[in-house]
């Protein structure tokens, strides 16, 4: 890293920040939630890569957390401002959750039960992955409610959805491969 850089600005000191674009926004700003949550997901997505999963899961993972980085930038782009360029979402990247899950849900019991959480730290990132997953999209459907214009704000919400659902299949898979039991949530009466 260059010693010209520093990673400290100072612009943030009084609790504002800059869309790409340049608007400034309070640090609490829906958008700034919106792709902070997302952010916070895709440090999830790396402490699960990190763990003892296969090569083949490492590389999903890896292309999950550019998507996840590309959906960060969309949200972050000030709708009203003149952006040259940003990497875009596309139906693919979708698809390719879809056949993730399809692949590793036919090696897995069909579901009868609610699941807990847990039985392994690997599964449970998973977990915790997936509910942030789906705080990311509550946010994000919030923000394109109330911002319409956001750039590909719809493919970025089906998007959070198909993957909070691969998330859930991939703890199941990594729970399966790791022979940990799943623990069935069976409701007091």
């Amino acid at each position: 890293m260059s010693t010209d850089f520093k990673i400290y600005t100072k612009t943030g000191d009084k609790g504002q920040t800059s869309l790409i674009g340049g608007t400034r926004v309070p640090k609490y700003h829906e958008r700034i939630e919106a792709y902070g949550t997302l952010d916070e997901l895709n440090s999830f997505i790396g402490l699960i890569r990190d763990q003892e999963v296969s090569p083949h899961i490492k590389e999903i993972l890896l292309e999950v957390q550019d998507r996840v980085f590309t959906a960060e930038s969309l949200l972050a782009a000030d709708p009203a401002s003149t952006i040259k360029s940003l990497p875009l979402l596309a139906e693919s990247d979708i698809v390719l959750l879809e056949k993730q899950i399809d692949k590793m849900n036919e090696t897995l019991p069909a579901l009868s039960s609610f699941i807990l959480p847990g039985g392994h730290t690997t599964v449970s990132f998973c977990h915790i992955a997936r509910t942030v997953c789906r705080r990311a999209e509550r946010l994000t459907i919030k923000l394109i409610e109330n911002n319409p214009e956001t750039l590909q704000g719809e493919l970025v919400v089906k998007y959070l959805n198909r993957l909070s659902d691969y998330l859930f299949v991939l703890a199941r898979s990594v729970g399966k491969d790791l022979d940990v039991g799943e623990t069935l949530w069976n409701a007091r009466f």
